[in-house]
């Protein structure tokens, strides 16, 4: 009873519908966007053997992103959303937590908002999807840093068409984003990724070529000025092969970066991770040489702002 009354302070009471969530008290709405027809891959379950079941449903789509200061677990922030979801008829269909979602891979095959506005830690997240009557669903992503919870909500069909707005509970002004140190900081800061442009590998192969990279330097320099920081190499690839080749390409291309890092630019090897994506996260169009080339990259994503 104390733990339940313990997280029922962090809400508002009144009970709502689920297309009308009550965010936790002194939540600030950062991100939102409607689109009046569109399409959205909603989790079924775990991304296993290269793939993240999903099923595309099409419909109206409202997709918010919420940030609330202080130091409530992301389950305590789940459990009440949850609990509203299903008390509005919803079926929960998938309901995890980071690792057993499928850690680095899943975050970076499902939807998520842009920073600053959203904000996943890859080791520190919870994730639900619900279906409703007809083609309602809904979608919720939660995620903390050291001083705030972050929470994605993506409404489809008449789950986003059905929603009567409301204004979001005040908390002041939204934080600063971080001053960065140089022109790759600050897109990293401010966008949560950057392209390593400058980087060549030869066809087909997963080695780095040789020389200096400025990329590299900048980022090396990034991480020594912000030693409590974490980013992940994440390796891209076009659609021309299979997806398990392709997946397995992009991950030892990413692996060869960090081991880069690592070696000649002194980086510790505990703020890197590496992973790769294959060809599921296209910049652009793939039906083109110039798509295919662009779409070829590996990418510095911040997964940590200790």
């Amino acid at each position: 009873m104390v733990r339940w009354a313990a997280l029922i302070l962090l809400w508002l009471a009144a009970p709502v519908a689920a297309q009308d969530l009550a965010m936790p008290s002194g939540a600030r709405l950062m991100t939102e966007e409607h689109s009046g027809l569109g399409s959205y891959a909603l989790p079924l379950g775990r991304f296993a053997e290269g793939t993240l079941p999903v099923e595309v449903i099409e419909g109206p789509i409202l997709r918010q992103a919420w940030r609330r200061p202080g130091a409530a677990t992301t389950l305590q922030i789940l459990v009440p959303l949850r609990d509203q979801i299903e008390a509005a008829g919803f079926t929960v269909l998938l309901d995890c937590k980071a690792r057993d979602c499928g850690g680095f891979d899943f975050r970076f095959a499902t939807e998520v908002l842009p920073g600053p506005g959203m904000y996943v830690d890859l080791t520190d997240f919870r994730f639900l999807s619900a279906r409703g009557a007809g083609n309602a669903a809904i979608s919720v992503l939660v995620s903390r840093s050291s001083t705030a919870a972050f929470i994605q909500v993506i409404r489809v069909g008449d789950a986003a068409e059905a929603l009567e707005r409301t204004a979001p509970p005040e908390a002041g002004p939204a934080p600063p984003v971080p001053r960065a140190t140089g022109p790759l900081a600050e897109v990293l800061e401010s966008r949560g990724r950057v392209v390593l442009a400058d980087l060549s590998f030869a066809t087909g192969s997963s080695s780095l070529g040789d020389g200096d990279f400025p990329s590299l330097a900048a980022l090396a320099r990034y991480l020594a000025d912000n030693p409590g920081r974490e980013v992940a190499i994440v390796g891209h690839t076009d659609s021309v092969g299979s997806l398990d080749t392709n997946i397995a390409l992009s991950r030892r291309r990413a692996a060869s970066v960090l081991d880069r890092l690592v070696s000649d630019y002194g980086v510790p090897r505990g703020q890197l991770q590496a992973g790769g994506m294959g060809y599921l996260a296209p910049i652009v169009s793939n039906l083109t040489a110039e798509g295919r080339e662009a779409n070829r990259r590996v990418e510095a994503v911040l997964v940590s702002t200790e």
